[in-house]
């Protein structure tokens, strides 16, 4: 349980004290498709489910809560269906609040995994049924998830859970620069920590 500064009350959260030192309070989770990420607005506000030992995403709201509180660090980990592992570190990260449509704001990248975030830097979150990305069309209708979509997207890490290659384009759970628009992989994390 975690009880941000400003007095709303606290929120259950996911902690991984293993990964590269610890720390880290955990905001999304894919790994074996039992929960749909293709939802609304509302759903990515509050979050879902409330099981945090499996699939889940904290909420948007609560993100903002922790993450204005102090300058944060992001680390994402991939891992596709063939056991290989992968990361993307960025030194700050940041959201904006609902009524700036939860914008998010990165600082700089390191890696394996390749920068399949940066080009989606100072965009605002996008879901199917609210479209606040660069397209004329919706990018979250098009690539079936929800996420700060420009037009479109090199990453798409809330999208359908199609596990490993697959026909459609760029609708899976996608991280491009490490395995291109049509691989799907097999579990991912975003987490977050306070910046030394």
């Amino acid at each position: 349980m975690v009880y941000p500064r400003d007095n709303l009350g606290g929120f259950l959260v996911f902690c991984d004290m293993d990964t590269d030192g610890g720390g880290w309070t955990v905001f999304q989770r894919r790994q074996d498709g039992t929960v749909d990420f293709y939802r609304g607005w509302a759903d990515y506000k509050t979050g879902f489910p409330s099981n945090l030992n499996g699939e889940f995403w904290l909420g948007n709201d609560n993100l903002y809560r922790l993450a204005v509180q102090k300058v944060y660090r992001l680390r994402v980990d991939l891992e596709d269906v063939e056991g290989n592992t992968a990361y993307a570190a960025y030194d700050t990260f940041a959201i904006s609040p609902e009524s700036q449509n939860y914008k998010l704001h990165i600082g700089t990248y390191s890696g394996t995994a390749g920068d399949s975030l940066m080009l989606h830097d100072g965009k605002p979150f996008s879901t199917k049924d609210r479209d606040n990305d660069d397209r004329t069309y919706s990018c979250a209708q098009s690539h079936k998830g929800a996420w700060w979509y420009t037009s479109c997207h090199y990453s798409n890490l809330n999208g359908l859970y199609h596990l490993g290659t697959h026909g459609s384009f760029a609708d899976g759970v996608i991280w491009y620069h490490w395995k291109g628009h049509n691989y799907s992989l097999k579990r991912t994390e975003m987490k977050i920590r306070p910046a030394p």
